[in-house]
Parts: structure tokens; C-alpha cells; sequence
């Protein structure tokens, strides 16, 4: 039974695909004579034949003839071996072949998990080859396990990857059987086991999705400079096309949106922006927060900030839905965008007062907070409900409700009612 299995495993070995010729007869032949000079001791002399095409083997002892054996591991007495061949002289070498049932049940165990370790070893190691030279590309694969922290996802050969709960979309729900894709964003050995994570919220995944669906950029003729994401709320990619015949924006949304629609359905309907890219941060950071209209703009080159002057009713347009809008633009261009609203002397409140002069009673980082999504005087902040500051401004319920009440105390305001 013991040399059946063996055989078996023999069998299971010339099976893989994955594993070239002569590393298949290296491994074979180390385990047999691991397991050989284990019986024999380490100065013992073999021949290992192994026919991978058949998939079997032979093994042959070469020991020299000798009158008296000084070396039991390499000779062979005159007398023993003319029980079996009288043709053979003292100083010829006799081959002897080693049967299977010559290695005994316990040898022939230490030879198949030898084997089968080597074969899991080896397949570990052309995984993690094979996706270590992926990384940054997109996979299509099958799911096979939905937890609550991560997904398992199997590849078309059968490999394991994980889709961690991090890496995955808000809104993204998946159960056994469904197809996912992703890009490969990293590959680690973990306990000697390869590890290859996927990722869907990656800017990268965004750019490869890119890269399939515009055949110019595939091609060279549009680059995509900059990707950044709020992944299942808003993106903004920047673009530049090297041939002047070529709009890279229209080429990357399509005729009526056809290429962009498949990507936005894959993202969740996660918004993309797509803006002309400019070395010329002014010109990009306008371009980035469109739709708004810019008044004026101050850069600081040092501390790496932007102050932007819309009108009062370009601020929310600037800032976007939960932030989005300002926090992607200030990502892309890479400074820090704070909002102030540009008031002329004809619309100013004379009983409204700017926010700064509260800096005795409210802390300085909860003003900085609120001038940066463009409430900037005492009423512009009470005239937005709680939660939306909550929202907004990042902060806690708490804190906005005590700084409200603080600036209507100067107004001599009573709350409003919330419905």
C-alpha cells in the first residue's frame, strides 16, 4: 500500500504544469538520495533513473569488489557477490538495484511527504513569482468566500487572493460565485505562504481601468498624470494628450460618455472628473474645483497652502458634497486649498463678525476648521444647521453646537428649532 502511495505521489508530481523539467528531476532524484544516504550512509555510491514521461524510476547501489571490505557503504565482499555473478572480478564495480520494498514502510512515508512538501514549496514559490511581477494590474477572479473583514477570491488556476474589507468600495457587496475585479497591489510570504492582496480602492485601479477602456492611453497617445479618490464618492483625474489633435478629456469620456459610463457602473458611480493637466498650479487648482468660479488666489509656496476667494454662492460648489470636491483638488494639485468667501462692501452684514475675533472663546483649530469650507464670519456659520457642520467641518456634534451658541450669544439669538 505504502508503494502505491508513493507512486501516487510520483504520479501527482509529473502532473504539475507549473513546474519545469529539470526542476521536477532535481527535486526527485534530492528526495530519493536524502532518504538513501539516511539507509546507507552519506559515502554510499547511487544511480537514480527517473523517467518522467513513464513516471516511474530505478536505483542502482555501485559498490567496488573487493577481497575483504574495509567500507560496507562502498564495497562489496568477492564471495557475496559471486552468490549472485561469478563474472565479476576483485577490483570491477557491482550495481545493485534498490526495490522500493527495499526502502521499508517507514522510508517510503519520509520519501512522500518529502515529495509532497517539496511539490507545495515549489508551487508557493512560482505563485509568488508569478504575481510578484503583477503587481499593478487588474485580475478578474471568482468569488469563493464572503467574510465580514475580507473576501476570498479564487484566480482562473485556482489560487487563493484576498480582497480585504479596506480595500473594497463603501458600497461594494459581494457573495459566492460573483466576479470581481481588481488590481494587484501587493504580494508578501507570510509563514512561508504567499499572501497576494487586491484592492479596488486603489488610485491605481482607477488608472488601469483607464488604461482598458481609452485605447489612446493603452496606446501612448494620452498620459495620465495624477489619480486621487474618495473611493465610492468622487475621483479627479488629470490628463495630457502629447498629439495637439487630440482632446484628452473628450477622448476619455467618449461619445456621449460610452467609455466612462462602464467605468463610473464599476466604481459603484463613483464621480470621475477628468481636467486638463498644467504644470501651472493656479491654472490647475482652478481647473480642479470647477464648477466654481474663482475670484482670486493666493499661493504659499513655503507651507504649502492655497487661499481661494469665491463669491458666497460659488463656496459650495468649491467645497462639494461632504468635502470632496475641495479635499481631491487640494490632493491633486498637493497643497492645502482653504475657502474664503469674497464679499463686496455692499453685501456685508454690519452686525456680522469675522470668526477670528471669537479666538478668545473658540479654539484656533476649530476657526481653522470652519474658514476652510468657507465660513468665515459668525453668521455664515450659524446659518448652517448642526449636522451639516458636523459633516463639513469634521467636527463632533458637540463642538458645533457649543460654538453656535456662543455666536448667537453675541447676536442675543435664540436656537432654532430643528426639524
Amino acid at each position: 500500500m505504502e508503494g502505491l502511495n508513493l507512486i501516487s505521489s510520483f504520479a501527482d508530481f509529473k502532473e504539475q504544469k507549473s513546474i519545469d523539467r529539470p526542476t521536477m528531476m532535481s527535486v526527485l532524484e534530492d528526495v530519493f538520495r536524502s532518504q538513501l544516504e539516511k539507509m546507507y550512509g552519506e559515502t554510499a555510491d547511487f544511480d537514480i533513473i527517473i523517467n518522467i514521461d513513464k513516471g516511474d524510476f530505478e536505483i542502482w547501489r555501485n559498490r567496488t569488489v573487493v577481497e575483504e571490505v574495509q567500507d560496507p557503504a562502498r564495497e562489496i565482499s568477492l564471495e557475496d557477490v559471486q552468490k549472485i555473478d561469478d563474472s565479476y572480478e576483485v577490483g570491477e564495480e557491482y550495481p545493485e538495484e534498490v526495490k522500493l520494498a527495499d526502502f521499508g514502510r517507514r522510508g517510503i512515508l519520509n520519501i512522500r511527504q518529502n515529495l509532497s512538501g517539496r511539490i507545495m514549496d515549489i508551487e508557493k514559490a512560482n505563485l509568488y513569482n508569478k504575481y510578484r511581477d503583477k503587481i499593478g494590474e487588474i485580475m478578474v477572479g471568482e468569488v469563493y468566500q464572503a467574510w465580514k473583514k475580507e473576501v476570498l477570491v479564487m484566480d482562473e488556476d485556482g489560487n487563493e487572493l484576498v480582497l480585504p474589507k479596506t480595500e473594497q468600495i463603501p458600497t461594494d457587496f459581494f457573495r459566492k460565485g460573483d466576479t470581481v475585479k481588481a488590481v494587484i497591489s501587493s504580494v508578501e510570504m507570510k509563514n512561508n505562504t504567499p499572501v497576494i492582496t487586491l484592492s479596488r480602492t486603489s488610485p491605481l485601479f482607477l488608472e488601469r481601468l483607464f488604461e482598458q477602456e481609452v485605447p489612446e492611453i493603452f496606446d501612448g497617445l494620452i498620459t495620465i498624470k495624477k489619480v486621487v479618490r474618495m473611493p465610492g464618492e468622487r475621483a479627479k483625474i488629470a490628463v495630457e494628450s502629447y498629439d495637439d489633435r487630440i482632446d484628452p478629456v473628450g477622448a476619455c469620456v467618449g461619445v456621449k460618455g460610452s467609455r466612462i459610463h462602464g467605468i463610473v457602473r464599476e466604481l459603484r458611480n463613483e464621480n470621475i472628473d477628468i481636467i486638463n493637466w498644467t504644470s501651472n498650479t493656479q491654472l490647475l487648482v482652478t481647473r480642479a474645483l470647477s464648477p466654481a468660479k474663482i475670484s482670486s488666489m493666493e499661493i504659499n509656496e513655503e507651507e504649502k497652502q492655497i487661499r481661494v476667494n469665491l463669491k458666497p454662492s460659488e463656496v459650495s460648489l468649491a467645497i462639494g458634497k461632504n468635502g470632496s470636491n475641495i479635499k481631491l483638488a487640494g490632493m491633486l494639485a498637493g497643497y492645502q486649498i482653504e475657502v474664503y468667501r469674497d464679499i463686496d462692501e455692499a453685501e456685508v452684514d454690519e452686525e456680522d463678525v469675522m470668526l477670528d475675533e471669537f479666538n478668545d472663546e473658540i479654539e484656533q483649530w476649530i476657526i481653522d476648521a470652519l474658514k476652510a469650507i468657507g465660513c468665515d464670519t459668525a453668521k455664515s456659520v450659524l446659518a448652517l444647521p448642526v449636522k451639516e457642520l458636523v459633516m463639513r467641518a469634521d467636527l463632533e456634534e458637540e463642538t458645533a453646537e457649543e460654538v453656535q451658541r456662543i455666536l448667537r450669544a453675541e447676536f442675543e439669538e435664540a436656537p432654532k428649532e430643528e426639524e
